[in-house]
């Protein structure tokens, strides 16, 4: 997996804000790449209404909710965000863009989010026949994909997520309507879960994704639930990410990825290295000791996870 990168997602000027240009501005040595405007997929999951509601609000700048802030060129930033996700999906590379998108509705902002990256390409690729897992492991619900996907069979949403957490839903019984029923596979992690509760989640419900027999997997690649990032409780170990990786490699031939969360950057370019080569079956870069979790903590996700099992066992031999 190639990182897809280009200075112009520095121009979303956030200033002081948690998401800023920083979180790839620290980052030495980033491969320079020229990459398309998605500006004409937006409409694969947004409204019309909403893209020249945006357009026009960057050019104003300033607050659009009370977490998401634009600037001037942030619609350019955005737009090419979305192209770097187009480009891989198409080539199975990283797109390493801000703004992220998991968050972003059809006609509204969230979570720092402006447009809807994975969906937008997700969407495209379903548009061509494909059906598509998408694997959320960013700390936070992407309440925004989830619901846009959530009467579709022909995309599976799975999302491990800190859980309750901004931006709330993603519980256990949320599992899809209508032909989606059995598709949206949502386990939520107690406050303070470590590496054994989240590695326990992902091979827990890996087969059902396996079940699924996707022809691309898109991986909403947030590195928020470190242990000392500050916008989540959870307790991940930088190791975690490369576990994530080589899982990834191992069961899925076709498989891209989409920057979403990580906001301290003296770890997140650790864990964004070690997903790296994770996925591309290359060592361990950064050792971290591994984390645990409290019993109490452990017994909740138990329980949680067993709700998950019973609701979803109707659709799918394999869990």
């Amino acid at each position: 997996m190639h990182l897809i990168y280009n200075p112009v997602f520095l121009e979303h000027d956030t200033g002081m804000f948690p998401e800023n240009k920083k979180r790839l501005s620290s980052l030495a040595d980033l491969p320079e790449q020229e990459i398309i405007n998605g500006e004409k997929y937006l409409q694969l999951v947004h409204t019309p209404e909403y893209i020249e509601y945006i357009r026009q609000a960057c050019q104003k700048g300033g607050y659009l909710d009370e977490d998401t802030i634009v600037s001037p060129e942030s619609f350019r930033a955005a737009t090419y965000a979305v192209g770097a996700t187009i480009m891989a999906s198409q080539s199975g590379g990283f797109a390493l863009s801000r703004p992220p998108g998991h968050h972003a509705h059809p006609d509204r902002s969230s979570g720092f989010c402006l447009f809807n990256n994975i969906a937008i390409a997700v969407q495209n690729l379903v548009n061509e026949g494909k059906k598509v897992l998408i694997f959320d492991f960013d700390g936070h619900f992407g309440d925004g994909t989830c619901d846009f996907f959530y009467n579709s069979n022909q995309v599976m949403f799975w999302s491990i997520h800190q859980f309750p957490g901004f931006p709330g839903g993603g519980d256990a019984d949320e599992i899809g309507e209508g032909e989606g029923r059995g598709y949206t596979v949502n386990v939520p992690l107690p406050i303070n879960s470590g590496d054994e509760i989240f590695m326990d989640a992902i091979e827990t419900f890996l087969p059902i994704a396996i079940e699924f027999a996707p022809d691309v997997v898109a991986l909403s690649a947030g590195f928020d639930s470190h242990q000392y990032d500050m916008l989540t409780d959870l307790r991940i170990s930088a190791n975690t990410y490369h576990k994530i990786g080589k899982i990834m490699s191992a069961n899925f031939a076709n498989v891209f990825a989409s920057l979403e969360g990580g906001y301290n950057i003296r770890v997140f370019s650790d864990c964004l290295f070690n997903f790296i080569d994770g996925i591309n079956n290359q060592e361990l870069r950064y050792k971290e000791p591994e984390t645990d979790s409290m019993i109490q903590v452990y017994y909740e996700y138990e329980g949680r996870k067993s709700l998950a099992i019973q609701l979803l066992r109707k659709y799918w031999k394999s869990i």
